[in-house]
């Protein structure tokens, strides 16, 4: 038994302690383009306000997880 694909939302987010976190998304693979290339690096994105965001290799905020970096272009969601 197939199980539907629920739609993708405009916002979203891979942490969980997010507002825009939707778990039912992540039962399934979920592609980001962005400035029409695949990207698998993507931790948020909102495809209204064209933006994405991506962890820094290096930075860490007070808590000791990757400073998130705002990056702006095209943004598509898909199911891979």
């Amino acid at each position: 038994m197939s199980k539907t694909k629920p739609e993708l939302p405009n916002h979203l987010s891979i942490n969980p302690r997010s507002p825009h976190y939707v778990e039912e998304c992540f039962e399934h693979d979920i592609g980001i383009r962005f400035k029409g290339k695949e990207r698998t690096d993507i931790e948020e994105y909102n495809i209204s306000e064209g933006w994405v965001k991506i962890s820094s290799p290096t930075t860490k905020d007070r808590f000791g997880r990757p400073l998130l970096i705002k990056l702006k272009g095209e943004v598509e969601a898909f199911y891979k």
